[in-house]
């Protein structure tokens, strides 16, 4: 651990949460590590404070399960220390945001796509039918849109070996396929192409915010775009006597949304020098005051403008409306094509995905709503389930609810639940 850095774990002070107390030297991007480590671990952060003074800080966060409860586990406890001194270790550094570009890099075992760039209906399975083709399966993706505008870092292996691709010509083949295919009919804004060094630690969530904010998707889209019942409330104000500007949030609360927030602030270059966090009866209140990484406040209204406009983008776009769709499956090479394939095919958009695959286990979720922008009704649910031909299970869509199954062991499980519809989203590419 970093010098002198301290980590204090208190099950006892509070009767509904744990306080994790968290102190070290005040270097750029730590408060950003801590949170993604107390993430990483499924913690909820309902409260939290957060000082500095002479080059040291002090992080109180009160913390439960997702459940809402205090934490008992006495091993899971003892992780939380051990994850955070390993963080704030002399091996972990801020990594700064690489440029946009499009390219493909291999560890030992996967390949890496990252793509950004304008969206359309159908585009993920267009994108999954084409490595498909190319004998690529997707071990692990997520994908976000927003403001028309699309993210993606997808993990891929080689269909016959499981491994990474390692062929250059292959590689160039991948990369060459997918940027004329991100392209569509909005050449002004498609992709570009460049070849990464290597692989990237970055945590994926905090990469995917990076490429959509390099991908422009904090600019104003003039199309039509249904209204959004509750924006978030930023605002940016000088405090003068003490040279911090003080960033304040209101908005519907929500998991990782402390997140989502400081990787902003720290992507814009920006020191969270104090802050105040408190999230309850759904809703959450931030306040923090910030001077940027020279020194300084905000001192003009470009910068105050850009700061909030970047916050409002980061706080949407993990906001997934529409119907959520969970499936699980044994794995097989073309799965996630077959199933966005059939999305398609019954005229919906995926909005925001996740997949995974979990030893032979693939465990996916992905919100859809239909390409004209309305709610998925019952009628498309029955055709999806028809049309992937397995057992399924649907659960929580507000039509027509499923008659009881007798129990057996499915191969699949599809789980809907309705969201509020918000504005059309976005799709683009980066590969490295």
């Amino acid at each position: 651990c970093l010098v002198n850095c301290s980590i204090i774990i208190d099950n006892d002070s509070l009767v509904d949460a744990t306080i994790v107390k968290v102190g070290s030297a005040n270097e750029y991007g730590i408060l950003l590590e801590v949170i993604q480590v107390l993430m990483d671990l499924n913690l909820v952060i309902s409260k939290a404070y957060i000082t500095s003074d002479g080059g040291w800080f002090m992080d109180v966060f009160n913390v439960t399960d997702k459940e809402g409860m205090k934490l008992k586990d006495k091993a899971a406890i003892a992780e939380i220390e051990g994850y955070i001194r390993k963080s704030l270790g002399a091996d972990s550094r801020y990594m700064p945001a690489k440029r946009r570009s499009v390219g493909v890099a291999a560890s030992t075992d996967h390949n890496v796509i990252e793509l950004t760039g304008s969206d359309r209906p159908g585009l993920l399975s267009e994108v999954s039918a084409v490595l498909a083709s190319l004998k690529c399966n997707v071990v692990s993706a997520e994908i976000w849109t927003h403001n028309t505008r699309v993210a993606a870092v997808m993990r891929v292996t080689d269909e016959d070996t499981m491994l990474a691709v390692t062929d250059t010509v292959r590689l160039e083949m991948i990369k060459e396929r997918l940027s004329y295919l991100l392209r569509g009919n909005n050449l002004s804004r498609g992709a570009a192409m460049a070849e990464a060094s290597g692989t990237s630690a970055t945590n994926t969530e905090r990469r995917l915010h990076q490429m959509m904010l390099s991908d422009g998707d904090t600019e104003e889209f003039h199309g039509h775009v249904p209204a959004q019942p509750q924006r978030p409330n930023v605002t940016v104000r000088n405090w003068k006597d003490k040279d911090y500007s003080v960033v304040t949030i209101r908005c519907k609360d929500r998991p990782k949304l402390l997140f989502d927030t400081v990787c902003t602030l720290t992507d814009l270059r920006y020191v969270v020098y104090h802050a105040n966090i408190d999230a309850s009866n759904n809703q959450a209140y931030q306040e923090f005051y910030v001077r940027h990484v020279n020194g300084s406040p905000m001192n003009t209204e470009a910068e105050r403008l850009r700061v909030i406009q970047c916050l409002e983008s980061a706080i949407e776009r993990r906001v997934s409306e529409g119907v959520k769709l969970e499936l699980c499956s044994n794995d097989k090479v073309g799965l996630l094509s077959e199933v966005t394939r059939i999305f398609r095919e019954n005229s919906l958009t995926v909005t925001r995905a996740e997949v995974s695959t979990r030893g032979r286990t693939a465990v996916n979720t992905f919100y859809v709503r239909s390409s004209a922008g309305e709610i998925v009704d019952q009628k498309t649910i029955d055709s999806i389930r028809e049309a992937i031909g397995h057992n399924i299970q649907v659960k929580g869509h507000p039509e027509a609810p499923p008659a009881p199954q007798k129990k057996e062991s499915p191969t699949w499980f599809l789980f809907a639940n309705l969201f509020r519809p918000r504005s059309l989203p976005s799709l683009g590419m980066f590969v490295r």
